[in-house]
Parts: structure tokens; C-alpha cells; sequence
């Protein structure tokens, strides 16, 4: 009886409708059918306490501009009917500007909100290997890069192997090896610019009021523009919607403690012994600019960086070391 147990069993064939063969109970029907059925959480109220506060205010300044506007149209009319005209002309104009303004802000913020989708969506598809997905991220894709005539024979081609990729994840690795390249390499001149400016401006600024200010603007700057080379282009709120989202993408991605990185980065070239206190601190802030630069990268590029090689603090702050030794080179055959 052992040996019959240990022996080996043979591979052998049934038929599902003999006699003597029986089907074992669904026993995972049963198990799933015995779990508890999750109930999600209740919710208070549908609008939170600074959604109502917000509401609220809006409501009010609205009523107040009204009330303010209509007294104006009310005064002027009194004084004279053409005056009263004139204001109401000048009101119509003031309302159709404050829709017109507002309809852009909103629209910056979509195209932001776009680019979060599709990356997301991207992400889900690589790693599902979704090709229904893909296939939608893709002709975003395509949609989103039709501001730049320069990626129109790009677009053909990729168009062109758009049926003819079974798998989601190639397609959407070869999606960005078609149209990113170009686009990528825009982005990373942006940013070494930005930090070379950075660094010669700041390196002979008086004042460090100065060196903030210009460090600020030129960060914010670089986001925006970034921001229109991807198709983003977000408007006044879409700016200060970008800078927080670039911020929380070093935070999560520990980008803020960039101070052994710049350390590194300083030590490794061999700059920190013979650069003076003044070029040094440009430095810094070159480079300081420079990982915000690559933070804006990550977050408005439409897809996450596979196929292609992201780039590194090293690839665009080369020509801010080389650029940095040279002054100093000079500084010092001047003295």
C-alpha cells in the first residue's frame, strides 16, 4: 500500500460525463461567497469646513461687487444719462475680461490635470500591460503634442506602428522613444540655462535679497516654460499649482535633502577648495535650480520615464562646474 503511494502517479484522461468520475465542489465560490462584503464609510457632510468657508466668501465678495457695481451704475446715471451708459459699457467690458480670465485660469489648470492623468494612466498601463489603455494614453499623447511642428513626422510614424503593437507596455515605451527624444533634450538646455544664469548672476549680486528674488523668479520661470514644452501651459493658478506639485515631488522623492548631493556634487568635481565664497554660493544656487528643474521634468512630462534615461543632477550641471572653474580661472589672473 506504501509503495503505491509513493510511486508516481501516470497522467490519465477522463471523460466529464463517465459514471464514476466526480467533480469536486467549487470550494473558492464558497470561500469568496463566506468573506464579508466591505461597506465603505459613511461620509458627513458633502462639503468639507474650508470648501464651505471658500463658498462662503466667494458668495459674498460676489454680492459686494454687485452691490458696489450697481450703486456706481446708479451714481453715474444720476449725474447725467450718457455717464450712466459709459458705466454700464465699462462694466459689461470689466465682466466679460473676469470670464474670459477666469476660463483661462480653468483651462490651465486642465491641461495640468491632463498631464497627471496620462502619466498615470501610462504608469497603470506598463505595469498591467494594458493594451486597451495603452492605446488611449497614446493617442493623448498624440493630441497633446500637436502644438509642436516639430514632431509632426514623429506623429505619422508613430501612428503608422499604432496597430501594429499587440503589447501595451512596448507600445507605450515606443510612444516615448518616438515623440520625447527631442523634447527631452529641449528640456534638459532649459534647465542647464537656467542654472548657469542662476549661478553667474548670483555669484556677482551685492546682496542676498537680490540672489532670492532672481533664484525665485528664474526657478518659476523655468517651471512655466517646461510646463508650454510638454503642453502644459497653465495659466496664473496653474503656476502656483505646478510649483506645489514640484515641491511635493521632492519631498516624496527626498529631493529636498539635496544638501549631501550638492555637497557631492561640489567635493566630486574638486571645486570646493579653490572656488572663492561668491562662486561657491553660485554654485549652489545653479544647482539648486538645476534639481528643481529636473522635479518640473518629472511632473509635467505626459509619460514616465522607461524607454528613455532620466536625466541626472550630473548631465545638466556640467557646464555649470566648467563654467564656475573658468571665472575662477580668470578671477585669479586678474589679482
Amino acid at each position: 500500500m506504501s509503495d503505491e503511494r509513493n510511486s508516481p502517479r501516470r497522467p490519465q484522461v477522463f471523460r466529464l460525463d463517465e459514471a464514476n468520475i466526480t467533480l469536486a465542489p467549487p470550494e473558492m465560490a464558497e470561500v469568496e461567497a463566506a468573506l464579508p462584503v466591505p461597506v465603505p464609510p459613511k461620509r458627513g457632510w458633502g462639503l468639507s469646513l474650508a470648501g464651505l468657508f471658500w463658498s462662503a466668501l466667494g458668495g459674498v465678495l460676489s454680492l459686494a461687487a454687485y452691490v458696489g457695481l450697481s450703486k456706481l451704475v446708479e451714481d453715474l446715471y444720476a449725474r447725467a444719462p450718457w455717464l450712466g451708459w459709459v458705466g454700464i459699457g465699462v462694466t459689461a467690458l470689466l465682466l466679460i475680461a473676469t470670464v474670459l480670465i477666469i476660463a483661462r485660469e480653468v483651462a490651465g489648470l486642465s491641461r495640468l490635470a491632463r498631464l497627471d492623468d496620462i502619466r498615470d494612466r501610462a504608469e497603470r498601463a506598463l505595469a498591467a500591460d494594458d493594451r486597451p489603455l495603452a492605446e488611449g494614453v497614446v493617442r493623448d499623447v498624440l493630441k497633446l503634442s500637436s502644438h509642436a511642428p516639430t514632431l509632426a513626422r514623429a506623429r505619422m510614424d508613430l501612428e503608422g506602428h499604432l496597430s501594429g503593437i499587440i503589447d501595451g507596455a512596448d507600445l507605450v515605451r515606443l510612444a516615448e522613444r518616438t515623440l520625447l527624444p527631442s523634447l527631452d533634450a529641449q528640456a534638459r538646455q532649459m534647465v542647464s540655462d537656467a542654472a548657469r544664469n542662476v549661478s553667474v548672476v548670483t555669484a556677482v549680486s551685492p546682496r542676498a535679497a537680490v540672489d532670492l528674488a532672481f533664484v525665485l523668479y528664474s526657478a518659476v520661470t523655468l517651471m512655466r516654460r517646461l510646463a508650454y514644452l510638454y503642453g502644459g501651459r497653465p495659466g496664473t493658478l496653474g503656476t502656483f499649482r505646478l510649483v506645489r506639485h514640484v515641491l511635493g515631488h521632492l519631498a516624496v522623492t527626498g529631493g529636498m535633502a539635496a544638501g549631501d548631493t550638492l555637497v557631492q556634487q561640489i567635493v566630486g568635481q574638486g571645486l570646493a577648495a579653490r572656488l572663492s565664497a561668491r562662486l561657491g554660493e553660485g554654485v549652489v544656487n545653479g544647482l539648486l535650480t538645476a534639481r528643481l528643474g529636473l522635479a518640473a521634468i518629472a511632473v509635467t512630462r505626459p509619460l514616465p520615464f522607461t524607454a528613455l534615461p532620466a536625466p541626472r543632477l550630473s548631465d545638466v550641471a556640467t557646464g555649470l562646474m566648467r563654467k564656475a572653474e573658468e571665472e575662477e580661472t580668470v578671477a585669479s589672473r586678474r589679482q
